[in-house]
């Protein structure tokens, strides 16, 4: 039986997101991420001129979250 820290750590693992980036004027990129503020964090230092990402979830490859330079994730998951 797993207690409480355990489902918590495998419930933070689930949440894997796949996200394209546009970094310029044709470039996209296409990373994996768990954490939106620190890939936002990670863009800004890799790419400072991105210009929008959009959240997929990993398992079904939905949509599920769209974000640009000025209108940022205000928490680590949707």
């Amino acid at each position: 039986m797993m207690n409480g820290s355990n489902l918590m750590n495998s419930a933070e693992k689930e949440r894997k997101y796949r996200c394209i980036v546009k970094v310029s004027g044709e470039k996209f990129v296409k990373y994996n991420t768990s954490n939106l503020l620190d890939f936002t964090d990670f863009l800004d230092k890799k790419y400072p001129n991105w210009r929008w990402f959009n959240v997929y979830n990993k398992k079904n490859r939905k949509q599920i979250g769209s974000f640009t330079k000025k209108r940022r994730p205000n928490q680590k998951n949707i």
